[in-house]
C-alpha cells in the first residue's frame, strides 16, 4: 500500500508537507502543490479519509433517511430524482452519502442510531415527513444535525425543512379543473400520516369550497404511492352510483395506475374521465395521455436539503430555516372540458 512517506521520497519534500498538500494548506505553493498531487496520483495514493476526519473532528458524510421500506420507496422516480439533487451537492462539496436501506420502520430506526452513535455521519436528511415520527424525535432529542424534505409536524421553527407550498398547489391544480366546467372531482391520496398528503388535500377541499361545490367523503382515498395503491383507488371510485368526472391524483406513480386501471376498464382519459397529477417525474410525459401534474422541482429540493444540512454540520449556530422551492402546473393532455 503506498503512503505519505512513499509519495514524499518520490517527490523530495517532508511527510508532514505531503500532508499539508492533502489538506490544502494555503501556505504550501502551488508549484509543490502541484508536483506532490501529481506524484500521488502517479503512485495510485488515496489518503486515509478517516484518520484525517478524526482530526478534524467530521465524517464528510451525510446519512439519507427513506420513507420506511426503501424498496417500495425507490419504485418511486420521486426519490431517485430526490437522490441525484442531494448527490450534486454532496460531489461538489466532497461528502458521501449513506443510504438507509431497513425494510420497516424499526430497522431504519435501528440504522439511524448507528449513524448517530457510531459517528459515521455529520448530519441526516429525511426524505419524509410524518406525523409521531420516532426517528425526527430521536436526533432532536440527540441534537444531532438533521433536515426535512417536506413539512415537520410540530416544532415548525425549530426544524431546517426544504419543502413546496403544496396546499396551493394543491389548490392550483384543483382550480384548473374546476375552470375546465369539472364539478364531481375525487381526490387520491398517499397515507394520511403524511403530511405532504394532508396539504395536497387540504388545498383540493379549498378549491372545491370557494367554488361552491361539495366535499365527499366517497370521494376522498387514501392508498400507497404506489401503481397497484391507484388501481385500488379507481375501482372504489367506479363503483359509486355517482361517478366524478376529475381526479387529483397525489403522486405520478399512482397516477399510472389509474391510467392503466381506466383504460383496462374501457374508460378513455380525457374523454371519459379527467386526471391531474403532481411531481411531473419523467414518467409523467411518457404516458398516453401525458399527464397535466405539478412540477414541484424534485432535484431541487434535494440540492436545497443537503446544502442546508452541510452549512448546519459546519456552523452549530446556523440558524433553522425553511426553505420553499416554487411550484409550477405543466399542462398536458389528461384534462378535457365539460
Amino acid at each position: 500500500m503506498v503512503t505519505i512517506k512513499d509519495v514524499a521520497k518520490v517527490t523530495g519534500v517532508s511527510p508532514s508537507t505531503v500532508s499539508r498538500v492533502i489538506a490544502d494548506n494555503p501556505r504550501i505553493s502551488p508549484d509543490t502543490k502541484k508536483k506532490v498531487r501529481k506524484a500521488m496520483k502517479e503512485l495510485g495514493y488515496h489518503p486515509n479519509v478517516n484518520a484525517r476526519n478524526l482530526v478534524a473532528k467530521s465524517t464528510k458524510a451525510i446519512g439519507v433517511v427513506m420513507p420506511s421500506s426503501a424498496d417500495k420507496a425507490l419504485q418511486n422516480p420521486f426519490f431517485p430524482e430526490v437522490l441525484r439533487g442531494i448527490g450534486s451537492i454532496t460531489h461538489q462539496m466532497q461528502y458521501s452519502m449513506t443510504l438507509s436501506s431497513g425494510e420497516t420502520e424499526d430497522e431504519n430506526f435501528a440504522e439511524v442510531e448507528r449513524m448517530v452513535y457510531g459517528s459515521y455521519v455529520d448530519g441526516i436528511i429525511l426524505l419524509y415527513s410524518r406525523v409521531n415520527d420516532r426517528i425526527m424525535s430521536f436526533l432532536r432529542e440527540k441534537r444531532f444535525p438533521f433536515v426535512i424534505v417536506g413539512k415537520p409536524h410540530e416544532h415548525i421553527n425549530e426544524i431546517t425543512h426544504v419543502d413546496n407550498d403544496n396546499f396551493t398547489a394543491g389548490k392550483e391544480i384543483t382550480a384548473h379543473l374546476i375552470n375546465e366546467g369539472h364539478e364531481r372531482i375525487a381526490f387520491i391520496g398517499g397515507s394520511r400520516d403524511l403530511f405532504v398528503t394532508r396539504d395536497r388535500e387540504a388545498g383540493y377541499e379549498n378549491a372545491l369550497l370557494e367554488a361552491n361545490l361539495a366535499v365527499r367523503k366517497d370521494y376522498l382515498i387514501h392508498t400507497e404511492f404506489l401503481k397497484s395503491g391507484g388501481r385500488e383507488a379507481v375501482a372504489k371510485l367506479l363503483s359509486l352510483e355517482v361517478r366524478p368526472t376529475g381526479i387529483v391524483v397525489s403522486d405520478d406513480l399512482m397516477s399510472l395506475g389509474v391510467l392503466s386501471t381506466l383504460e383496462e376498464l374501457g374508460l378513455q382519459v380525457p374523454r371519459d374521465i379527467s386526471l391531474v397529477s403532481f411531481n411531473n417525474v419523467y414518467l409523467s410525459e411518457m404516458t398516453s395521455p401525458a399527464l397535466t401534474t405539478v412540477d414541484i422541482q424534485i432535484y431541487q429540493l434535494g440540492a436545497q436539503s443537503a446544502k442546508a444540512l452541510i452549512e448546519k454540520t459546519k456552523s452549530k449556530d446556523e440558524p433553522e430555516k425553511r426553505i420553499i422551492i416554487p411550484h409550477q402546473i405543466i399542462y398536458r393532455d389528461s384534462v378535457g372540458s365539460i
